[in-house]
C-alpha cells in the first residue's frame, strides 16, 4: 500500500465525522441561510490568510533531505496568495461589511485550529503541516463545487459571491494528484506519522469550526 493510501485510510473515521456535521450536510444540499454562509466566509478567512505564512514557515523548517518537498512548498504558495482575498471579494458580493471581517477576530474554534496548525510547524515535524493540507483540499474537492452551486440558485446570490468555493472545488482536483505524489514519496517513518496525526486531528480542529457556526436553515419561498 502506498503511503497516500495509508493515509486515507488511517484518517477514515476521522474523516467521515467531519463530513457527517450538519452543518456541511445543510450547507452541500442549499439549506442554509445568508446569514450562515457569510458566517462560514468569515471563518475561512480567518484561518485562509495564514496558509501562506505557514507554508512559508513549513519551507524554511524542512530538513535538507527533503530539499524536493520545499520546491513543492514553494509551489503551493504560488497558488495559494491572496486567497482570502477572494474570500473578502465574496463576503462584499453577499452584502456585507468586509472590512469588518478583516479588522475582526476569529472564533475560538478557528483560532485553535490555525495555533495548532503553527504548533506543529514550529514544535513537532514540519511535514506534519501536510496532515492540514488533506484535510483543506480533500473537504473542498469533496463538497465545494456542489455546495457552491446549490447555495446559490437557493439565496439568488450572483456567482461573484462564490469565488473562494468555486475555485477551490476544481482546483483543488489537480492538487490532491499533486499531493498524493508527495506525501509517496515520503521514507522516512516519524514524516508519515506526523503526516496522519496532523490529519486526525485537523478533522477534529476542522469540524469544531463548522460545529460553531450558526445553522440556521433558510425559509423555503
Amino acid at each position: 500500500m502506498s503511503f497516500y493510501d495509508e493515509l486515507v485510510a488511517a484518517t477514515e473515521t476521522e474523516r467521515n465525522e467531519l463530513l457527517s456535521i450538519p452543518f456541511i450536510q445543510m450547507g452541500a444540499t442549499g439549506k442554509l441561510c445568508l446569514e450562515s454562509y457569510i458566517a462560514f466566509l468569515t471563518q475561512a478567512y480567518h484561518h485562509v490568510k495564514h496558509t501562506t505564512p505557514l507554508l512559508m514557515a513549513t519551507g524554511g523548517r524542512l530538513p535538507g533531505r527533503l530539499e524536493w518537498l520545499r520546491d513543492a512548498v514553494a509551489e503551493y504558495i504560488e497558488e495559494e496568495l491572496g486567497h482570502q482575498e477572494w474570500i473578502l471579494n465574496d463576503i462584499a458580493a453577499c452584502g456585507a461589511d468586509k472590512e469588518a471581517v478583516r479588522a475582526g477576530t476569529p472564533k475560538p474554534a478557528t483560532e485553535l485550529m490555525v495555533a495548532y496548525a503553527y504548533d506543529t510547524v514550529y514544535r513537532n515535524n514540519p511535514v506534519g503541516f501536510f496532515g492540514m493540507v488533506l484535510v483543506l483540499e480533500g473537504t473542498s474537492v469533496a463538497l465545494a463545487t456542489n455546495a457552491a452551486g446549490n447555495i446559490e440558485s437557493s439565496l439568488g446570490l450572483p456567482k461573484s459571491a462564490f469565488s473562494y468555493l468555486n475555485s477551490h472545488g476544481s482546483l483543488d482536483i489537480s492538487h490532491v494528484d499533486f499531493y498524493e505524489q508527495l506525501m509517496n514519496r515520503l521514507e522516512k517513518e516519524s514524516d508519515k506519522q506526523a503526516v496522519i496525526h496532523c490529519a486526525k486531528m485537523m478533522y477534529k480542529l476542522y469540524g469544531d469550526i463548522f460545529r460553531s457556526l450558526p445553522l440556521i436553515e433558510r425559509e423555503s419561498a
